[in-house]
């Protein structure tokens, strides 16, 4: 049996962004709120009942909002162009070891109804 398991965080940041469409904006510096929900998948453990403690995955994500929080998004080393699909990979990427391994990650704005989902497995 596997189970899934998930944890959110916001973070602030400002970004700018070269595009074809919405490019006044988008090439200026501007900031969203994100969202992101990382999630774990596989079995319980039988001594705990956990497929991971969640509070492991908090202080990791902390980890990961601290890289992102309140930063350019541009000068994010290892992030490349700040898009959704961008901030995905870099959240899993930043996770990799977690064990079980992260299952999905999906990052979104509320205000814009914008998101992305990167799904691992």
């Amino acid at each position: 049996m596997q189970l899934t398991i998930s944890q959110r965080f916001y973070f602030d940041a400002a970004h700018t962004l070269q595009r074809e469409i919405e490019t006044a904006g988008s090439r200026r510096i501007h900031g969203h709120t994100y969202h992101a929900e990382v999630s774990v998948t596989g079995p319980r453990d039988p001594m705990n009942g956990m497929v991971l403690d969640l509070g492991f995955l908090r202080q990791r994500l902390e980890g990961v909002r601290e890289q992102l929080d309140h930063h350019l998004l541009d000068e994010v080393p290892k992030l490349g162009t700040p898009t959704l699909e961008n901030l995905c990979t870099f959240i899993a990427e930043q996770l990799a070891d977690v064990r079980p391994k992260v299952s999905r990650v999906r990052v979104w704005r509320d205000a814009l109804g914008d998101s992305c989902v990167l799904d691992l497995i």
